[in-house]
């Protein structure tokens, strides 16, 4: 235990963490590549040419030159053709694959996030998620852990500099906190009474298989439930800055919390990521294992020695720079987020402002405002506006006879958005008309998001949704008839919508 008395280095957390941030930046890519042209493509439902188009229009009409690209970062300033876009997500994953391999991670890295944030850009609301933004702040920091070979092997386990680490942990603290101190903050009365499981488990975007039969223990397990999240989420973030044991201890609860919500809910990559990031309270003491750094330069001849020693130095003064301002801007946001406001707030949001584009520095909290109603959207079709067909989603509850999907790391991201479509009014959901719009259209883009079209590919004439209350079954009602969901009808979501855009009375 000697060799590990001194200061903790963390070579195979550095090595280990590249490799998984590797395949989820690869299920990403994938997952979107399936979908990209449906959501943006030229015959999608927000097709990114026309958000490109107006972009350049306010650029010129406003005079505006190289900031353009500060305020709009995307590589789609080149193109927004289909085929531009596939290659994006599967060059993304292209790339992905090399990083996972180990091969010139100091190359890769940056370039899957600049594409990554490119598609973000043009995708917006379907690339909005906190995993996305999770994503892109991840990936960005692990540029600095990037060691700077053409071939990353697991015998060259480097000690990764201690700068970034740290921001990895405080990146980590802030996720892990910000979902506890958000469902304080929001005066949530589920959270506060510790009801919100009762609930959660039937109203989250997407449940799996385990989520039914979670919904239906008894509610002091469901309290108790909520009580171990929140002490979690609330109490363990704190020892990350402790002692190694307690360090561990972290690791295991928050391993423990995002293997349940993995099992409960389909959260695309976030689970993987937020575990991915855990790794980083595992020092390489902690795992019996020893770092190999300057194992390999003891061979090297002085004038190597010199120009590593030169590029270390410049690469250090470069992290601590951009420590220097991710750390108090990240601070800030994150005592925005419950409501604080620190001092220096003026200053702080104007460097705030300037980093926002890049989405390196973001606010996290899942689950603020527990949800306790599942409204869903029925979406359908009709020739003569006398008999309508609903269409069926692929993943997100229609049929009550089907049961819930296990569908992560895959995203459906139209499914997603429905979720939030049904909280809120059809008046401010400007993307869901445009979704009609194109199954009135006949879209292939937009029919092969859908699991069943009931026009099997022909127009409909006219296009509605409408709005239920879909419940968990109970068990009894499950095993007699087969069901999974129940549901009352609610009324209309959207007036009846047709190619002429005049809403036809109900």
């Amino acid at each position: 235990m000697a060799r590990w008395s001194g200061r903790p280095t963390y070579a195979v957390a550095g090595w280990v963490f590249l490799r998984l941030l590797g395949l989820v930046y690869l299920l990403a890519f994938w997952s979107l590549g399936t979908q990209i042209l449906g959501l943006v493509g030229d015959g999608g439902i927000l097709p990114a040419h026309v958000y490109m188009a107006a972009a350049r229009t306010w650029a010129e009409s406003q005079h505006v030159g190289l900031q353009r690209y500060h305020l709009v970062p995307t590589l789609c300033w080149i193109s927004t053709s289909d085929v531009f876009l596939k290659g994006l997500c599967y060059s993304g994953a292209g790339l992905a694959l090399l990083l996972f391999v180990g091969i010139a991670p100091w190359v890769v890295i940056p370039l899957l996030w600049i594409e990554y944030l490119s598609l973000a850009v043009v995708c917006r609301e379907f690339l909005g998620y906190q995993w996305d933004t999770l994503l892109l702040e991840a990936g960005f920091l692990a540029i600095g852990l990037a060691p700077l070979k053409w071939l990353h092997s697991p015998r060259a386990r480097i000690d990764p500099p201690r700068i970034v680490v740290w921001l990895m942990l405080w990146l980590l603290f802030r996720l892990m906190l910000g979902s506890g101190l958000v469902k304080l903050a929001s005066g949530d009365p589920t959270w506060r009474s510790l009801d919100a499981l009762t609930f959660y488990y039937e109203t989250q975007p997407i449940p799996t298989p385990l989520a039914f039969y979670a919904h239906q223990l008894p509610i002091p397990v469901q309290k108790i439930s909520a009580l171990v999240t929140l002490a979690i989420e609330l109490g363990a973030p704190f020892l990350i800055f402790g002692s190694r044991r307690w360090r561990t201890a972290a690791w295991a609860a928050f391993m423990v919390l995002q293997a349940l919500i993995a099992a409960t809910g389909n959260y695309a990559f976030f689970n993987l990521l937020a575990a991915s990031l855990c790794l980083f309270l595992l020092d390489d003491a902690t795992l019996r294992v020893e770092a190999a750094a300057g194992a390999d330069s003891r061979d090297a001849s002085g004038w190597d020695r010199a120009r590593r020693g030169v590029i270390a130095g410049v690469r250090q003064a470069v992290l601590i720079a951009v420590a220097a301002v991710i750390v108090p801007v990240s601070a800030y946001r994150f005592a925005g987020s419950v409501g604080l406001v620190p001092p220096g707030a003026q200053w702080l949001e104007l460097a705030a402002i300037v980093i926002d584009p890049f989405r390196a520095v973001n606010t996290y909290g899942l689950f603020a405002v527990m949800t306790t109603t599942r409204p869903e959207i029925i979406v359908e079709g009709s020739d003569d506006s006398e008999r309508w067909l609903a269409y069926e989603f692929k993943y997100k509850p229609g049929d009550v006879h089907r049961r819930p999907p296990l569908v992560a790391p895959h995203q459906p991201r139209l499914d997603w958005q429905m979720w939030f479509a049904a909280l809120g009014r059809y008046e401010d959901a400007p993307w869901f008309r445009s979704f009609c719009m194109r199954l009135l259209e006949g879209s292939p883009e937009v029919q092969r998001l859908l699991a069943h079209d009931p026009f099997e590919g022909r127009r409909p004439r006219y296009v509605r949704a409408l709005l239920y209350r879909y419940r968990f079954a109970d068990r009894a009602t499950h095993q007699r008839e087969g069901v999974w969901w129940t549901r009352e009808a609610l009324g209309q979501y959207s007036p009846v919508l047709s190619l002429e855009e005049r809403p036809r009375p109900q």
